[in-house]
């Protein structure tokens, strides 16, 4: 997707070779114009697919999921990491790692906002090793829903979490394929060809 390509090139921030900081416009300011670009796109991909239910974990992932939902005409669920004094019983609950926040969280979903007859597009925002989307995968068979696809926006390619997610079924379609955050500069993966960018630059 060329509009986040250059998104990710004007306003990314490349903090070592493993992390990507996008927070001026997916995961702290959030650009709507954007999103909602990304929402048809992922419309898109997945329209064959039979869609019910959008499922992501919050914050990151709700804004390309409302977007995408929005197209699809479906309800988005999002897994909640926080704890909730209303929502204490009648749980899907996974432990999931993150590799950005170098911690692991209980993640938790309703049971009654997901059932079996649901065909779920799961929706995150950066794929990196694929904990976190194999815990949502988990939740959506706990409730012998079926896992439609999951959605990208931004895949370290680098990182073992697309072939992991494949190796285990599961279609994957990824918005911008990060090859490499060598020297401060990202390199996108473009049907597996390399093609360096520097426009952005380590800080």
């Amino acid at each position: 997707m060329e509009l986040l390509k250059r998104k990710i090139e004007d306003e990314g921030t490349v903090l070592s070779g493993q992390v990507l900081k996008v927070d001026a416009f997916l995961n702290h300011q959030i650009d709507p114009v954007l999103m909602l670009e990304i929402g048809k796109e992922f419309s898109r991909l997945f329209a064959g697919e039979g869609v019910t239910k959008v499922l992501t974990l919050e914050s990151s992932g709700i804004a390309p999921s409302v977007m995408a939902a929005l197209e699809m005409k479906v309800p988005v669920v999002f897994a909640r990491k926080q704890k909730s004094l209303t929502l204490t019983d009648n749980l899907y609950v996974e432990r999931v790692y993150s590799f950005t926040k170098q911690q692991t969280n209980e993640v938790t979903v309703a049971k009654k906002f997901l059932s079996a007859d649901d065909r779920v597009l799961i929706i995150d925002d950066f794929l990196a090793n694929g904990e976190a989307a194999l815990g949502l995968a988990n939740i959506v068979k706990a409730a012998g829903a079926e896992v439609a696809g999951i959605g990208i926006v931004i895949e370290k390619s680098f990182q073992p979490g697309a072939d992991k997610l494949k190796a285990a079924g599961y279609r994957v379609e990824s918005l911008a394929r990060v090859a490499s955050l060598d020297n401060g500069k990202v390199t996108f993966l473009n049907n597996g060809v390399s093609e360096e960018d520097t426009h952005v630059q380590l800080v």
